[in-house]
């Protein structure tokens, strides 16, 4: 349920105009398109398959949930775990407050864009229902788009590598998610179905 559809509608656009300002570009369905404007539209998609009564901050949130992404390198950061970690941390909070920021533009109250920004921030995965949705989300469309372009990436990994990379984001889902997946309303990577199957066996 949308309060109000002009004010939604208005966030929407300024997420997607922050987004379709990267410079890195995508090819989907025949076109170019900004990397992360790409992203933010699968995330909607995905949850209007996955949850299409979803609350209008869980919709907002998805659509923010990348949002200028490219402003904050993993090469800005140390390439070792705790590098890695620290740029995670600062990228959640650097998406929370971008979108909060274009939120208020748009006219939202207080409310609605601190829920907004506890969600795109990553806070009280597996107890806030919100945060838990978007988790799903996204995990839901990382294995449909993009879990196949990263293995491309990782010839080296060995088997056991990716049963575990496999687990990892099964675990961050929630029980429905994972029968959304087993019932098999995603796409799965056709190369990598076998390890998938045999990872949350």
């Amino acid at each position: 349920m949308i309060a109000d559809q002009q004010r939604f509608d208005r966030a929407i656009a300024l997420f997607d105009a922050a987004n379709a300002a990267d410079p890195n570009r995508e090819q989907a369905d025949g076109r170019e398109i900004a990397k992360e404007l790409l992203y933010a539209q699968r995330m909607s998609e995905m949850l209007a398959r996955y949850a299409p009564d979803a609350a209008e901050a869980v919709r907002l949130a998805v659509r923010a949930q990348h949002i200028q992404r490219w402003k904050s390198p993993r090469g800005n950061y140390p390439q070792d775990r705790t590098g890695y970690l620290q740029w995670r941390t600062d990228l959640y909070k650097f998406h929370a407050e971008t979108a909060g920021q274009l939120m208020q533009q748009a006219g939202y109250a207080p409310e609605m864009i601190e829920r907004v920004k506890a969600a795109v921030g990553k806070k009280g995965i597996k107890v806030n229902p919100e945060t838990q949705m978007l988790e799903d989300v996204a995990d839901l469309v990382f294995i449909e788009h993009y879990m196949a372009a990263f293995a491309a990436n990782k010839p080296d990994y060995s088997e056991e590598k990716w049963l575990a990379i496999i687990r990892k984001t099964w675990q961050k889902m929630s029980a429905p998610a994972r029968a959304f997946v087993l019932a098999g309303n995603i796409r799965l990577p056709e190369p990598l179905v076998p390890l998938i199957l045999k990872a949350v066996a």
